[in-house]
């Protein structure tokens, strides 16, 4: 298309148009560098804004997760792609972040297997660059009362506050729970850390009749489960 390059989109060819493709044949039919080109309306003087738009998502392996990450700077990073162009990407990264997390939190969910688990806590943990411990609350029949955030950051005995958890637990009524964390790195590797807070959750619960169902740790793409791996 390096007929189209140094042209807004309004000048390109119409089959190269992406903004009349998605009229036509509907978004479904767009690529993920189609639908970002539409978002950056244009490129720079040396690359229109789908060839801008290709490489930016290469650069993310046309991984939705990874590019979901991005910051602000690093999308500045990109020729072509300034502070307004920035903000309308991170708008749009953030609507779809709302949209998928609130369409989870309306379907009632029963935690059966730990995957349950993973899909119900997912879309609040997902793209995150930093660490976040959470809970969730089961009723008798395993269905999921509330969730709460415990702590951020770093994931240590000082910032999982037993007190904090065990609170919320009582006052929501709650017979068993699952406890989640992140791990932004990706990485699925259960730490001695990880080992030693589960045995501290484990050991409160048991003295209020309150069940650890499980521990999960969350990346974009995977989960591991303590209950899984016999660490319960």
């Amino acid at each position: 298309m390096s007929n189209s390059k140094k042209l807004s989109i309004n000048q390109w060819a119409l089959e190269d148009r992406p903004r009349e493709k998605l009229l036509s044949k509907g978004s479904r039919e767009l690529t993920n560098a189609e639908l970002l080109a539409i978002l950056l309306g244009s490129g720079s003087t040396t690359e229109s804004a789908v060839d801008l738009s290709k490489r930016i998502m290469k650069v993310y392996n046309d991984d939705l997760s990874e590019f979901f990450r991005a910051s602000i700077t690093d999308l500045q990073k990109f020729k072509g792609v300034g502070e307004a162009k920035s903000v309308t990407i991170m708008a749009a990264i953030e609507l779809a972040k709302r949209y998928v997390a609130a369409n989870g939190e309306k379907i009632p969910m029963f935690v059966r297997i730990p995957e349950d688990a993973y899909r119900a806590i997912l879309p609040t943990l997902i793209g995150l660059k930093h660490e976040e411990f959470w809970i969730l609350c089961l009723s008798v029949s395993n269905q999921i009362i509330s969730k709460y955030k415990i702590s951020q950051g770093g994931l240590t005995s000082t910032t999982v506050d037993l007190r904090v958890i065990f609170k919320k637990v009582l006052a929501d009524n709650a017979v068993a729970i699952v406890v989640c964390h992140n791990h932004p790195s990706g990485s699925t590797t259960i730490s001695t850390q990880d080992r030693q807070i589960t045995e501290r959750i484990k050991s409160a619960a048991k003295t209020l009749d309150i069940v650890l169902y499980d521990h999960i740790i969350v990346t974009d793409s995977t989960f591991v489960s303590f209950s899984e791996n016999n660490l319960l």
